[in-house]
């Protein structure tokens, strides 16, 4: 059902839904209020939400503050405190019971300067003044710190302490102004504007806002939108040093690095002189070890390139045994082809001397002719009575045939 047709007589709504539909038309009914009265039944829970009831003579009803405000507060809670509740009005469904959420918490009589820095927070971060994409990163190791703060405060003598002690090679500027007061505000921002632009000339590389704690009236200086537009104009980074842990200022939120007090301010813009120490000296012991690593590829290098390098007399040396070598190679190979040659024409030779007839006569055979001076072959071809001539290895012979036998 849609809680804004209202509710049908006719209808049976379950407890769930009941408490939902209250719960909707109180938070749309009733609008930011403020309520009056005394803290009672307090307590912090571990998720850092603050429950408590608002108490007056007659009547009393359950409150939260949820961790996010609570950290906003600047104070701390207490049984017995009056105070004003900014809040809006809900419902805890699961209960049955109404509460106040409450967005701020006012010490009577402090409610309208708390107000004041809710709405001027509220419009400079709609405004994009606080976007953590804005801040700038402190340097590492800053040679000069410039410092705006007041000459007669405990919190200047804190951070030069700091200094002095941790990083006594630290170039120092102050630029002094008031930091409570009416004129408190626009001799800030002046401060501020001269560190950025004077300090910019002296090397300053970081700036520290300080100021120790105090009331809520005695930081007001700190809540100025002139104050933090000043912050966020100036050319190097800012740290504020505002207050103690639990106060938070305009200017906590504008600056590019938050510190909880004036001295952890000065901790964060240097480094200890002693970490630098160590610090420069794994520098050295890193450098150290690259340069040998570089002299061992060096002289490897060396030497494979002496390794290939030759004088032009043991580069003629060793064209002059190439030569030799060459001429070597030729003077064998032609050796072993001549004999080859020659073992092929002694091969012929042999072959050509078994060839030869008159070497066959030489072994006792002999040469037959007929009448036509025909070399006879056969038997056959021969006829009785004719004449042969028979030639030996040395002389010949002639005869007649009387027989004859042809296989």
């Amino acid at each position: 059902m849609n809680p804004e047709e209202g509710l049908v007589v006719a209808q049976t709504l379950s407890v769930t839904e009941l408490n939902r539909l209250v719960r909707q038309r109180l938070e749309t009914g009733f609008p930011l209020c403020r309520v009056r009265g005394e803290i009672a039944d307090l307590s912090h829970a571990a998720s850092g939400h603050v429950y408590f009831t608002l108490v007056d003579e007659a009547a009393q009803v359950r409150c939260t503050l949820w961790r996010q405000r609570a950290q906003l507060l600047g104070w701390t809670p207490k049984e017995g405190v009056q105070v004003e509740a900014l809040a809006l009005i809900g419902l805890y469904e699961a209960r049955g019971e109404y509460q106040l959420n409450v967005e701020a918490l006012y010490r009577c009589g402090q409610g309208t300067l708390n107000e004041r820095f809710l709405r001027t927070r509220a419009r400079l971060e709609s405004e994009g003044l606080f976007d953590p994409a804005r801040r700038r990163t402190l340097p590492f190791l800053a040679k000069r710190v410039a410092i705006v703060a007041s000459l007669q405060a405990a919190a200047l003598h804190d951070v030069l302490s700091t200094l002095q002690r941790r990083a006594p090679q630290l170039g120092l500027c102050i630029f002094p102004t008031p930091v409570q007061g009416e004129a408190a505000a626009p001799g800030i921002v002046a401060a501020i504007t001269a560190a950025g632009e004077i300090g910019c000339l002296r090397g300053c590389e970081v700036l520290i806002l300080c100021r120790g704690g105090g009331a809520a009236e005695d930081l007001a200086a700190f809540n100025e939108e002139i104050v933090a537009r000043a912050i966020r104009a100036c050319p190097i980074p800012v740290v504020c040093g505002v207050g103690h842990e639990t106060d938070f200022s305009i200017a906590d939120f504008a600056a590019d690095l938050r510190a909880p007090t004036p001295t952890a301010a000065a901790e964060l813009v240097c480094l200890p002189r002693d970490d630098l120490v160590q610090v420069l000296a794994g520098y050295k012991a890193q450098m150290g070890r690259s340069l040998r690593r570089r002299l061992h590829a060096d002289t490897q290098r060396l030497d494979m390139l002496a390794s290939r390098l030759v004088s032009p007399a043991d580069r003629l040396a060793q064209h002059q045994q190439q030569l030799k070598m060459l001429r070597q190679g030729l003077k064998h190979q032609w050796q072993q082809q001549h004999v080859r040659r020659r073992e092929r024409l002694d091969y012929l030779l042999t072959q050509l001397h078994l060839l030869d007839p008159h070497a066959v006569l030489q072994r006792g055979y002999s040469l037959v002719h007929d009448e036509q001076g025909e070399l006879v072959r056969s038997a056959g071809k021969l006829k009785l009575g004719a004449s042969i001539n028979l030639q030996f290895a040395k002389g010949s012979a002639k005869g007649r045939l009387e027989a004859i036998k042809a296989k």
